[in-house]
């Protein structure tokens, strides 16, 4: 599904992040002498429920790094689709940005932009160096969530999901396939096609912890609800296709059978798609540096796991 290279023109690097949609995002905390500091970042992810975790990264070279990392704590900001302009006063130098907006200070105490999509104010739970960023772990000590559209980025613009809400699909299917793996082997179960695949199922109502509960029942195993490893569009079967990792117990499964987790063991897999991600898992397993794959059944790119990298 990608190309590895030896050499990465940073220009093409960053372009190739921006075909990542996400939304955008005001963090915000308060420097020594209380005086309230902040910037605009698209680099933000949920980690973790329990503990409610999540992160967001900050560039080395910002003049107040000392100010998030020496800190108590940080919030996470999530702006509206008219909130564009608040984006643009966080993202260049200004004397005092909060002169421009409205906001109040949290609970757990850094500032909160008002009529914002949501809000999350945390504690510094811990500050990690990755190459000219730095990763704000927070933990959640407060959130807040309206029903107002978020403001999106996707290569290098902004775009308002809600006016373009009429040109996607508004019922996507959802795919969800548990990646089970024990002792060096995944099971695979028999497909439609004569050959093998992952344990797999469509998402309902119940949501995808729930299907991928009930998928994993259904093996007959004992199997965590696993980390994120793929997301990709299937225009083939138009779905969107989730698969997760699911460490379990090595034992006899109800349906399907273990497999060793190497590329000449994946003849079976008659989706493409699919045998080329357990291909890739079988390299990263191999070399202990495990990434998510963003894209379409075709191409897209690896984004590399900060989750494996903090342990």
């Amino acid at each position: 599904m990608t190309e590895l290279v030896s050499q990465l023109d940073p220009r093409a690097l960053r372009d190739a992040f921006g075909c990542f949609m996400t939304g955008v995002t005001i963090v915000t905390s308060v420097d020594p002498d209380g005086k309230p500091v902040g910037f605009t970042a698209n680099s933000f992810s949920s980690v973790s429920l329990d503990p409610p975790l999540l992160l967001v990264s900050i560039a080395n070279r910002s003049s107040s790094l000392a100010t998030f990392v020496g800190g108590k704590g940080f919030a996470v900001n999530v702006l509206t689709e008219q909130q564009r302009t608040i984006s643009n006063t966080f993202a260049r130098p200004s004397e005092n940005r909060f002169a421009e907006v409205a906001w109040f200070e949290g609970l757990v105490g850094s500032p909160l932009i008002r009529d914002v999509s949501a809000w999350f104010d945390c504690t510094l739970e811990k500050a990690v160096e990755a190459g000219d960023h730095t990763i704000l772990i927070g933990r959640i000590g407060a959130f807040g969530a309206s029903p107002a559209p978020g403001l999106g980025y996707y290569r290098g613009a902004y775009f308002t999901p809600a006016a373009t809400s009429g040109q996607l699909p508004t019922n996507p299917d959802v795919v969800i396939s548990a990646i089970i793996e024990a002792d060096g082997k995944i099971l695979l179960v028999d497909d439609e096609h004569g050959g093998a695949k992952v344990p797999t199922a469509r998402v309902g109502r119940e949501g995808i912890q729930t299907a991928l509960k009930g998928l994993i029942e259904r093996c007959g195993v004992t199997a965590g609800t696993g980390s994120l490893y793929s997301v990709y569009e299937d225009e083939r079967n138009g779905t969107q296709n989730i698969a997760l990792r699911c460490p379990a117990a090595e034992g006899k499964p109800s349906t399907g059978r273990f497999v060793e987790l190497r590329k000449d063991c994946m003849e079976s897999v008659s989706d493409t798609a699919l045998r080329q991600m357990l291909e890739r898992l079988a390299e990263e397993t191999h070399a202990g540096n495990f990434g998510v794959y963003f894209g379409t059944y075709k191409q897209g790119h690896v984004q590399r796991s900060m989750r494996e990298q903090l342990q």
